[in-house]
């Protein structure tokens, strides 16, 4: 098990870095819309933030699937990139279907590769879920007396 952890280790820290870079990116996509409010609200502009954000995390989740993969050939399991990419996308994804299997010296890089992904995909489901709140409150506060201010002083 250490020999796996020596192994998985510094690729779950690089997907980790990898992650953390287009977060990174999104939120500061985000905070273009956001901070202050630059554009009025819109059915257009909420699509493209929203498209943009999981545009850019898909990315990000396709780029540390291939890393995977890399380190899977790297360690003669697969001679085929896109076998590897296969079983590393169904671990990545946590689909499991078990029609692959690697040699039971590495085998257990698929269930770390597993944790690195649902960790992963909780990450990306974070930043949706902060676009998303950003476009309801602001469709909220379009749909609100007053244009969404502040009502006069009473």
């Amino acid at each position: 098990m250490v020999r796996i952890l020596l192994v998985g280790a510094p690729v779950m820290i690089l997907c980790l870095v990898l992650q953390a870079t287009f977060v990174s990116v999104c939120l500061r996509q985000y905070a273009l819309f956001r901070v202050p409010p630059k554009y009025k609200s819109s059915p257009l502009r909420n699509t493209s933030l929203l498209a943009v954000v999981m545009l850019i995390v898909t990315i990000g989740s396709i780029f540390q699937v291939m890393i995977w993969a890399l380190l899977f050939m790297a360690l003669g399991e697969f001679r085929e990139p896109e076998a590897a990419m296969y079983y590393s996308m169904v671990n990545f994804s946590t689909l499991g279907y078990g029609d692959i299997v690697m040699s039971e010296r590495w085998r257990m890089l698929g269930p770390l590769e597993a944790m690195n992904g649902i960790l992963m995909f909780g990450v990306s489901t974070a930043v949706m879920t902060a676009a998303v709140n950003y476009v309801v409150r602001q469709n909220r506060l379009k749909d609100a007396p007053h244009g969404g201010e502040n009502p006069p002083a009473v």
